[in-house]
């Protein structure tokens, strides 16, 4: 299996697929090989790249939140963050971090409340307002992330501050937005639902390749079998991992596919 982040990793800067990487993946598929996106985007950003790549397959999506069927999409299993859970922690986090904003990611949108700001363009269309922050907790979507943001502390600074006043009932996590914090139900994290969809499938963690850039990816990254960091990968990324590629502007994910499955596009045969 191979089982790469999106952003920063098999994604160029512009969020395009190169010719070349998408080359690669159908490569080491013809192979015999798994592809499964581990990424803390939603979904809906993995419906729009299938239609853009043709890819198929099975997504990891919302850091772990959700095991999606890309060519159905269906999501086959989900782990949400209760929102009583979400409101306390936001309540905890306001005050020990003032002028944060506070969002709730669905997977099919994204709520917000005034001091939430942040606006993503290839999320036109999906971010709802809300007129207050009470009324966030009012919905009755299912919740797959709380985002946490800030107009004047990277998410660096976020994070620690947050792990102080929020302590081990959730998931706190980033993956390189400006400001942008992170937070899923307690464990969930994407080694932790990529292992139980491997178990399922019967592959060990030493038949996993996994490739990704963020924090929040550090968790697959020393799982699997074999992680490799991006060279353009958050500082922490590149400390804690020993095995580098090249950066996802330079089709790392690809060159180090390209080497594995050498010969395969050619004779057509799986490898071992």
């Amino acid at each position: 299996m191979i089982a790469s982040d999106l952003d920063g990793t098999l994604l160029r800067n512009d969020g395009t697929l190169s010719p070349r990487t998408l080359r690669a993946l159908r490569t080491a598929e013809g192979a015999g090989a798994e592809i499964v996106i581990v990424t803390a985007r939603p979904p809906r950003f993995v419906d729009r790249l299938a239609e853009a790549t043709g890819l198929v397959g099975t997504a990891v999506c919302s850091n772990g939140a959700l095991v999606y069927d890309i060519a159905t999409r269906t999501v086959v299993s989900s782990r949400v963050l209760p929102l009583t859970t979400a409101q306390r922690v936001a309540t905890a986090l306001g005050a020990a971090v003032p002028e944060v904003g506070f969002a709730l990611e669905t997977g099919n949108q994204v709520l917000y409340e005034p001091a939430y700001r942040l606006r993503l363009s290839e999320d036109v269309g999906a971010e709802l307002p809300v007129p207050t922050l009470a009324d966030l907790w009012l919905t009755e979507a299912p919740v797959t992330k709380l985002l946490v943001w800030s107009d004047r502390l990277d998410a660096d600074t976020l994070l620690a501050a947050a792990r102080q006043g929020a302590g081990d009932e959730v998931q706190l996590t980033h993956s390189g937005g400006r400001g942008l914090l992170e937070i899923s139900a307690p464990g969930v994290t994407k080694a932790g639902t990529l292992s139980m969809l491997c178990a399922g499938r019967g592959i060990d963690a030493a038949e996993v390749i996994a490739f990704g850039d963020m924090p929040n990816d550090l968790s697959v990254l020393g799982w699997a079998g074999t992680g490799y960091a991006m060279a353009n990968a958050h500082p922490a990324v590149l400390a804690a991992v020993p095995t580098h590629t090249l950066s996802n502007e330079e089709d790392g994910v690809a060159e180090v596919i390209e080497r594995l499955f050498a010969g395969a596009e050619r004779t057509g045969s799986a490898v071992a």
